[in-house]
């Protein structure tokens, strides 16, 4: 018998994963080119040259008891240091070694931060559409997710809805720009906004109020758009970042923590998230990973954005010229397309194409679907006679302008 705070996690365990699973029975049923698999972000791009160059030389070179050994639960000193010189080249803030904090991907981040801040009871918000394993991160801290409302005609947070939901209980608040799974970019007037309502509340409630930048597309932005550093428009803010997606290394899981010292208690904080580390049993991030970090902290990933780019343009004209609508993403690597039909049922009718989508309800919004195309531009090219085929089932040459 499982534990009863399992029960309703199983339950609504990853529809993303399941997908990715259908996916892989398909493949071997039809063979993978006649299969579309858009459910799972798992970048089709590899790694730059640098990071296998780095891996080899690491390997080579270091001590292995070094190399594979323990270190400070916080991380390689040397490597913090180069992340926050990093940051501070590129987005003009000043931290130092003491602000990193080395982690088991965003997601090892989150739930060490909740382990470290959240108390049974407390409410953690977020904005839909968001990434539905937040609702998980939130009930391994005995937290509970508090979801706003999705504005679906600019995907922009509602935040008029989100002031009225804070309330005393509010302990921390995400925020994913860009987005997953509509890659909206969250304008700077919207942060700014944002940070001057979670000012006031945490005045009017005595309470500090943390906000959450989930960011591993932080990088994958494209036509020059600005995506803010959230940590220089209000204090109380934690950064967790990934590599998975920028250096195209989802299952080494690598990334870290900023806790600037600007942050409430910052200095306790850093402590019970070293603590939270162990207690998780992480312990420590990879400790070959982090050196490679390490040496490819500042690698240029930009033709890497240009294929995300040429698949992006490729996707969202092919699908919009067949009558489909969504909005052009400004950053990440997904469309989130709005159904003619249940979100749902949409997935169904598409498998009958081999075409693989995630519903939008997965995601908070019921509607859509997302479609990941940080797959091959042949994949791309290769579906759109089959969404054309899908398109004509759902009669969108008639609803154009309508739906």
């Amino acid at each position: 018998m499982i534990a009863d705070k399992m029960v309703e996690l199983v339950g609504n365990s990853s529809v993303i994963r399941a997908m990715f699973e259908e996916g892989k029975r398909l493949a071997g049923k039809y063979g993978a080119e006649n299969v579309f698999d858009f459910s799972l972000g798992n970048p089709n791009v590899p790694a730059p040259k640098e990071v296998n160059e780095a891996i080899k030389s690491l390997v080579d070179e270091e001590e292995s008891t070094v190399l594979h050994g323990y270190m400070s639960n916080s991380g390689y000193e040397d490597v913090r240091a180069a992340i926050a010189g990093s940051l501070n080249r590129r987005f003009g803030t000043s931290f130092d070694e003491s602000n990193i904090i080395m982690t088991v991907g965003a997601a090892g981040g989150m739930n060490v931060f909740f382990k470290a801040v959240v108390n049974a009871g407390d409410e953690i918000m977020t904005f839909a559409p968001y990434f539905g394993e937040y609702r998980a991160y939130a009930a391994n801290a005995d937290g509970r997710l508090v979801v706003v409302p999705p504005e679906t005609d600019t995907f922009q947070p509602n935040l008029d809805a989100f002031e009225k939901l804070i309330t005393p209980k509010t302990k921390a608040v995400i925020v994913n720009t860009p987005n997953n799974p509509t890659g909206v970019v969250y304008s700077e007037e919207t942060i700014r906004r944002m940070a001057q309502i979670m000012e006031r509340k945490q005045k009017e409630y005595g309470n500090v109020i943390f906000l959450f930048s989930d960011e591993p597309y932080r990088e994958l932005a494209y036509d020059g758009v600005n995506v803010p550093y959230l940590t220089k428009y209000y204090a109380n803010t934690v950064v967790g970042y990934s590599y998975s997606k920028s250096l195209s290394l989802p299952g080494e899981r690598i990334g870290y923590l900023v806790i600037p010292d600007e942050l409430d208690d910052s200095a306790t904080i850093k402590t019970a998230c070293n603590v939270a580390t162990r207690i998780l049993g992480f312990v420590n991030a990879p400790s070959l990973m982090q050196k490679v970090i390490g040496k490819c902290v500042d690698v240029d990933i930009s033709e890497n954005i240009e294929i995300y780019n040429r698949n992006r343009e490729a996707l969202y004209n092919g699908l919009t010229g067949l009558g489909f609508k969504c909005i052009k993403p400004e950053g990440a690597f997904y469309l989130f397309v709005k159904t003619p039909v249940d979100d749902n049922e949409f997935c169904q009718k598409a498998k009958k194409y081999n075409i693989l989508v995630v519903p939008g309800n997965t995601f908070g919004c019921a509607g859509f679907v997302r479609i990941a195309y940080c797959v091959s531009y042949d994949t791309i090219i290769n579906s759109l006679p089959k969404f054309k085929e899908l398109a004509e089932e759902l009669g969108l040459a008639e609803q154009r302008g309508t739906l």
